[in-house]
Parts: C-alpha cells; structure tokens; sequence
C-alpha cells in the first residue's frame, strides 16, 4: 500500500482518513505491541496537535522496560540526528505547570493534518507544542503526509529540530514528506525517514522510554484505514492508471 497524494482532496476528506489511521494505530498498540503496563488512548484534542491523536501513557507512573527491543539495538532510519543535551528551545516562550498526578503521558503520536499548516498561527501552535512536549521528554512520533510548504520550506522536523539546534536539515527533493521519531532522554535523537506519494510506508520506531520502543506498522494500519475510504474518493486520490 503506497503513500497517497493527499494534496488531491480537501482538508475535509482528508480529516475522515486521519481520523480512521488514529484509531488503527491505536488499535494496533493495544493489540499486542505495548508491553502490559502501557496503553494507548485516541485523544480528540491536544492543543496544536489536534484533533486526533495518540497518546501512550504507563499505568504505573514510573519506568516500566520490558518494551520489544533490547537497548543497545537503535532504529534504522535514513536519517538521524542528536541534539548536545537536553531539548530545550533557544527562545523558550512559555512556562507550563503540572501537577503529577493520575497515569503519566510517555509518547504521542500525530498525524499532521493541512489545518495545522494553513496558516502561521496553527503552524506555530504546532511547532510550539511539538517543543513542549520533547522539553517534558514526552516521546513523539509525528507522520506528515504533505509536503514542505511557505511555513516548512525544509519540512516539519526541520522546523521543530530548528527551535533547538543550529544542524540544518533539509529534505531529499524526491522524498518531501516526512516520518520522524524523536526519543527524548539526556539528550534527543531524532530517526527521520522521507518518503514520497507512491512509496510503500516503512514501520517507524515509537519510543516508551529511552532506549526502549515498539515499532508501529504504518504500512499495515495506513492499508486499515485506506480501505474505509470512500470508493468515490479512492478514485480521485489514486485514479486508475490512464484515467
């Protein structure tokens, strides 16, 4: 099942898919890849990151291990990078409070949807929120089926590892869109994989914990989700050769 054009349709359609791959993924977290003390959960709004994500939380509130790799094996993406030391933006622009309390928030996962590009105020709510939850080491996996735009020239990790890091990044020009992994511990790795519309999508690795992570089958769940689609609109998105 290969990447599709989603700059084909309206952001409507597109939210109906989004909304089906969440749960997918979801689904297939829960399905057997979390180890027992984690779950995932599909969250209708994070703010900047919504709506429609995933978030992976420990019952336990502490560290658990027993996730599907054994620490020295690190995922292999065609690209990484690691920042110095802790993720921490260069002009830090809010201050956050929580109260520790109820089961922890470990990882996210987010589909990036056209709203959150279509203009410089859902952009940076975007970027700003992505920063934030590195800064609280909150692991992310983010998935960006669309390509570089005015407010991404180099794509969406470049403009969040640029809030942190003076090492530019700039996307193949045959690959525009964007799967990147983040790990956060005493300092953040980034495992960022390109890819293009008609490219088969590669599982990406989703971090509980440093060093420690499940990979999540994008091929499998995209498949999962693309086959609610309406016929009407498969048509348009992935016309039949000739048409």
């Amino acid at each position: 099942m290969p990447m599709h054009d989603w700059t084909r349709v309206e952001a409507g359609i597109f939210h109906d898919f989004h909304h089906a791959w969440i749960e997918e993924i979801k689904r297939a977290l829960n399905g057997g890849l979390l180890p027992g003390d984690y779950y995932a959960m599909a969250e209708q709004q994070a703010a900047g990151f919504g709506p429609d994500v995933v978030t992976l939380q420990d019952r336990t509130g502490g560290t658990t291990g027993g996730a599907a790799t054994a620490p020295a094996t690190r995922p292999k993406t065609r690209y990484s990078a690691e920042t110095p030391a802790e993720f921490y933006r260069r002009k830090k622009s809010s201050v956050v409070v929580r109260h520790v309390s109820g089961d922890r928030i470990v990882a996210m996962v987010e589909v990036v949807s056209p709203g959150n590009k279509n203009n410089s105020r859902a952009f940076r709510a975007f970027i700003e929120k992505a920063c934030e939850l590195l800064e609280h080491r909150i692991h992310l996996l983010i998935l960006d089926p669309f390509p570089p735009g005015k407010r991404d020239p180099d794509g969406i990790h470049a403009a969040i590892w640029g809030e942190a890091s003076d090492d530019p990044f700039a996307l193949p020009p045959d690959k525009p869109l964007t799967l990147v992994a983040y790990e956060c511990g005493l300092t953040t790795r980034a495992y960022i994989e390109p890819v293009a519309a008609g490219d088969p999508l590669p599982d990406m690795p989703l971090f509980l914990e440093p060093e420690s992570y499940v990979m999540v089958p994008l091929e499998a769940t995209y498949a999962a989700a693309w086959r609610a689609v309406p016929a009407r609109w498969q048509r348009v998105i992935a016309p039949p050769p000739g048409a």
